[in-house]
């Protein structure tokens, strides 16, 4: 296929623009469309999940694994979350980037603020591993 014709894609025309390229932060004003139109533009991974149904840890956990689909081997804790997201991962060989989508984190007592805090560091300890490695990995989270 011939590509000339097909623009160029540069950071500055996408929803990313101005968003460091190592970072989690809320989701606010962009559109999880225009992330994943974003990541396909510059041939990133995009990586969603919507964990409105979650009422647990476990429960997030298992709904992570099955929408990033992340192997059956995963142990679902969040040591578990922070292995799959990294080592195995740059092991595979040259990654592009990662955008990724946590919507809709539940907020409630069986998933607290502690353990939101805690997932949101998995994901903050995976962006300066890909930082360490000069690939971007930017993640977007709302809460329920």
């Amino acid at each position: 296929m011939d590509t000339s014709l097909r623009p160029e894609i540069n950071i500055n025309d996408t929803s990313l623009k101005g968003v460091r390229s190592n970072i989690v932060q809320s989701i606010r004003a962009h559109r999880v469309q225009d992330l994943q139109d974003a990541a396909r533009g510059l041939g990133h991974h995009f990586l969603y999940a919507n964990l409105a149904n979650a009422q647990s840890k476990q429960d997030v956990l298992e709904m992570i694994a099955q929408q990033f689909i992340l192997p059956t081997h995963f142990g679902k804790n969040f040591d578990a979350l922070y292995d799959c997201m990294t080592d195995p991962v740059h092991k595979s060989g040259p990654q592009p980037g990662f955008v990724v989508v946590l919507e809709q984190i539940p907020a409630h007592a069986k998933f607290d603020k502690e353990a939101r805090e805690q997932l949101l560091d998995i994901f903050r300890d995976t962006a300066d591993y890909w930082a360490d490695r000069k690939i971007p990995f930017r993640c977007f989270y709302s809460f329920l």
